[in-house]
C-alpha cells in the first residue's frame, strides 16, 4: 500500500519526475545552438578550470582545491586501492574528526553520500564502495543553500540567478509513535521510507519524546528527501558583490552552483562563517525550480533553457576572445561512454 501511494505521489508531483523529463524538451534548442556555434560541444569551454567545464566527469576533490582555503572544508581523497590503516593516518594528519562525510570523487544525485560516525562504519563503507572517495569534514552549520552564479569572462561583475534554501527532512515526536510510524505519517518523509530505514535502522522502533524534532537526513540532496525552497527573494547587490570577490579568486570558473553550509544568511552575505561543500559546473541546475509552490513544470524547463543560453554565451567569449580551444570530439565521446558505465556502477552501489 505504501509503495503504491508513493509511486502515484511521485507520478503526480513533477518535482519527483526523472531527470530526462526536464531535458528531452530542450533537445531542439541544443541542436540549434550547436549549428550556430559550428561545433557539437562548444559549451564545454564555459569553465576552463574544470574538465569539460564540469559535465560530470570532473574530480570533485580537484575542483574543491580551487576554493580559497578559508572557505573549504578539510578533505582528503582515498583511492580504491588505499590501505585502510593509511587512510586512518591521513585522517589523523589532516585533523579530521568523526563524524565525517564520505562521497564519490566523481558523483551526482547524492549517490553514496553518507555521514560516517565511526572507524568501523568508515571501513565498511570503503570496503563496499571500491571507487575513489572524498572524506570530508562534517560542517555542522545549521543551514545549507545552493547559489547559482555566473560571470562573463570579459566582465568584472557577475549575477546570481538562483538561490535554493534546503529544508532537511524532519519529524516531530508525539510521545507515543515510534520513528517508523512518524515517518509513514509524514506527507514527505514516507516517500523516502526505504532510505530512512537504512539510515536509522537501529532507531526506527524508538519513540521520540513529545515535541522532540528528529532530523532524518543531513545530506542536502533532493534524492535524500531534502526539500528545495525558492530563495530568490534573498538575491541582493551585496551578496553578488561578495560572490564577485570570491569568483575572482577561483580562476576560470564562470558558471555554476555553489553548495554552501552557513550559520546565518546575514553572515553569508558579509562573507563570514560559511563553507563551500562543492563547486558545480555546467550540469548543475538552478535548483529553486524544484519548489512546486513557486513554479510549474514548464517554468522549470524555461529556467534551464535560460541557463543553457548563458553557458553558450560564456563559452563563445572564452573561445573567440580568450582563445580557449574546443575539445576534440572523439576523446570526449570516449569519456562520455566511460561516464555512462561508471554511472551504472554508482547506481548499483547505491542500492
Amino acid at each position: 500500500m505504501r509503495k503504491a501511494k508513493s509511486f502515484f505521489t511521485k507520478l503526480l508531483q513533477w518535482e519527483h519526475w526523472p531527470t530526462l523529463m526536464f531535458y528531452v524538451p530542450l533537445i531542439p534548442f541544443y541542436i540549434i545552438s550547436a549549428i550556430k556555434s559550428k561545433h557539437l560541444v562548444s559549451y564545454l569551454v564555459a569553465n576552463p578550470a574544470l574538465k569539460y567545464s564540469g559535465n560530470g566527469t570532473e574530480s570533485k576533490f580537484e575542483t574543491l582545491q580551487l576554493v580559497p582555503q578559508k572557505y573549504k572544508p578539510i578533505s582528503i581523497l582515498v583511492s580504491e586501492n588505499d590501505i585502510f590503516s593509511d587512510t586512518l593516518l591521513s585522517i589523523k594528519k589532516s585533523n579530521l574528526k568523526f563524524p565525517l562525510i564520505a562521497k564519490p570523487d566523481i558523483g551526482f544525485r547524492g549517490y553514496l553520500v553518507k555521514k560516517i560516525d565511526s572507524e568501523s562504519e568508515l571501513k565498511s563503507y570503503l570496503d563496499k564502495n571500491k571507487i575513489s572517495i572524498i572524506i570530508q569534514e562534517y560542517v555542522d552549520y545549521e543551514n545549507e543553500c545552493g547559489i547559482f552564479y555566473h560571470r562573463m569572462p570579459d566582465e568584472d561583475k557577475g549575477k546570481i540567478t538562483s538561490i535554493t534554501l534546503k529544508k532537511f527532512l524532519t519529524v516531530t515526536g508525539d510521545g507515543t509513535s515510534n520513528l517508523s510510524e512518524l515517518v509513514l505519517a509524514d506527507k514527505r518523509a514516507y516517500l523516502y521510507y526505504t532510505l530512512l530505514q537504512n539510515i536509522h535502522k537501529e532507531k526506527m522502533h524508538s519513540i521520540p519524546e513529545k515535541g522532540e524534532k528528529v532530523k532524518l537526513t543531513v545530506i542536502g540532496n533532493h534524492s535524500k528527501g531534502t526539500q528545495f525552497i525558492n530563495g530568490n527573494h534573498l538575491i541582493s547587490e551585496e551578496l553578488e558583490q561578495m560572490l564577485d570577490r570570491l569568483n575572482k579568486q577561483i580562476k576560470n570558473w564562470y558558471f555554476g552552483r555553489l553548495d554552501i553550509k552557513y550559520h546565518s544568511f546575514e553572515e553569508l552575505v558579509k562573507g563570514k562563517n560559511f563553507k563551500i561543500l562543492e563547486i558545480n559546473g555546467i550540469i548543475s541546475e538552478p535548483t529553486h525550480i524544484y519548489d512546486p509552490t513557486n513554479a510549474t513544470y514548464f517554468d522549470a524547463i524555461k529556467s534551464i533553457k535560460k541557463h543553457w543560453k548563458i553557458i553558450y554565451a560564456i563559452a563563445e567569449k572564452n573561445h573567440y576572445i580568450f582563445k580557449v580551444p574546443y575539445p576534440k570530439i572523439m576523446p570526449y565521446i570516449k569519456d562520455m561512454l566511460w561516464l555512462r558505465k561508471y554511472a551504472h556502477k554508482l547506481k548499483l552501489l547505491n542500492k
